[in-house]
């Protein structure tokens, strides 16, 4: 895990040693009163990762290139928020447990309280609202519907909110002004991020653009051609937006924002996405309207290095992970003439059959434009797995390469072990997959 990575579970943590530091020895006198402690400091901890994670919610663009992208910096903050409701599921259960030393009453009565308790009622309203919006986040409950997934989300405020009105009430280990302090300031980054997610970015975070063209390189497969209406947008190769699209023909998705990479050149006037039917909203858009409008976020994502590294490089894709790789194949072959060094790329293209093997014309095209850009075809039908033995012969070199792994989860994850089983360091092999983002 990089630097950046790992500093908001540091950060998340430190309230718990914080709370560790303030506690006495009668709080390990007996074993009553070390479940008591303990209940207390998985409470702690819990809203101090559901507000570190809060905080790592706000998609500023640029903000998530630290992380390695923002998948990767969506995954920590699922993680953080997993590790948040396993510790706040384990503070009630922790306290009554603790009670019961005394009695089987007095355990119920910390779950229940005889009368009106607002802290209670706050603590139980935070818990039950994340299990709500969280539980869809574990593979458990298998792949949620993404607009109902991000819906879901919006919770999250509410939890807070509870969560730290119950924190309030019920504070009794960290003493004062340090405990204000230290929520009011994990409070005020969640607050901050939630603020430029649902507010602020609406307003001055998202470029207005109009289709101008509409391109179908292939069944259940479109590349729109994008132009400003005014500001347009900075990017590099490779990096994706979330687009939402505003034509009121379209069945499906108007208004709603979802990740698609784009495969455009940062050298084009227009701005270029490529987008599969993969769902609902996806399926949609093939039928936009030229003239209408869409609005872009972004860009994200941090897969490609940036400018010329003139490092030899492997490319893997799979499917419509081919993308980020067309994207700086085009740019590649735009900038050629003025390029410092050479270029030395080989770029592995898995597909089931020749049917799927999208942009292959132009990527081959791009090749024969771009001295040292090679593309290497593998059909599943054909080939099966990718293996070994099949890197080793279409690109004998390929374990001094830094590798890019773009595509379904199966895919990253066999190359991956393929990379690594044959020496190559994971500090040199990147990847993208497409998630819930």
């Amino acid at each position: 895990m990089n630097k950046p990575r790992l500093l908001p579970w540091l950060v998340a943590v430190i309230p718990i040693l914080i709370a560790v530091l303030y506690l006495r020895r009668g709080d390990v006198a007996t074993p009553g009163a070390v479940l008591n402690g303990l209940g207390r400091l998985t409470g702690i901890g819990g809203l101090a990762f559901l507000l570190v994670s809060a905080a790592l919610s706000c998609r500023v663009p640029g903000f998530d290139r630290p992380f390695g992208g923002l998948t990767k910096l969506w995954q920590t903050h699922h993680k953080l928020g997993g590790t948040a409701l396993l510790l706040v599921l384990a503070h009630p259960v922790l306290l009554a447990l603790g009670a019961a030393e005394v009695s089987i009453t007095a355990a119920a009565r910390t779950l229940v309280p005889a009368r009106l308790d607002w802290s209670a009622v706050s603590g139980w309203s935070a818990l039950l609202v994340m299990l709500v919006f969280l539980a869809p986040s574990f593979s458990f409950f298998g792949s949620p519907e993404y607009q109902r997934w991000r819906n879901l989300h919006r919770l999250a405020t509410v939890a807070v909110v509870a969560a730290l009105a119950h924190t309030t009430l019920a504070a009794r280990t960290i003493a004062e002004p340090l405990n204000t302090i230290m929520w009011s300031g994990l409070a005020a980054a969640a607050v901050a991020a939630v603020a430029w997610r649902f507010v602020f970015s609406r307003r001055k975070g998202r470029l207005s653009y109009v289709v101008e063209r509409v391109a179908h390189p292939a069944s259940g497969l479109v590349e729109l051609s994008l132009a400003p209406r005014a500001d347009a947008l900075t990017y590099e190769p490779g990096q994706f937006v979330y687009l939402a699209p505003y034509d009121h023909a379209l069945r499906a998705g108007f208004g709603e924002e979802h990740p698609y990479t784009l495969s455009s050149s940062p050298t084009e006037s227009l701005l270029r996405v490529a987008i599969k039917d993969l769902g609902d909203a996806s399926r949609a858009i093939q039928r936009i309207s030229t003239g209408s409008e869409v609005r872009i976020e972004g860009p994200y994502g941090a897969f490609f290095p940036r400018g010329d590294t003139h490092e030899p490089e492997l490319w893997i894709a799979g499917g419509i992970g081919i993308t980020p790789f067309l994207a700086r194949a085009r740019h590649l072959a735009a900038t050629e003439s003025h390029r410092a060094g050479p270029v030395d790329v080989n770029l592995i293209y898995g597909v089931q059959d020749e049917t799927r093997a999208h942009f292959l014309d132009e990527l081959e095209r791009l090749a024969e434009r771009t001295p040292g850009f090679r593309v290497t075809m593998h059909y599943f039908y054909r080939e099966g797995p990718l293996q070994h033995e099949f890197l080793a012969r279409h690109c004998p070199d390929f374990t001094a390469r830094t590798a890019y792994v773009c595509g379904p989860v199966p895919l990253i994850e066999l190359a991956e072990q393929l990379l690594a089983a044959a020496g190559v360091p994971r500090a040199r092999i990147r990847t993208e997959e497409f998630t819930l983002l």
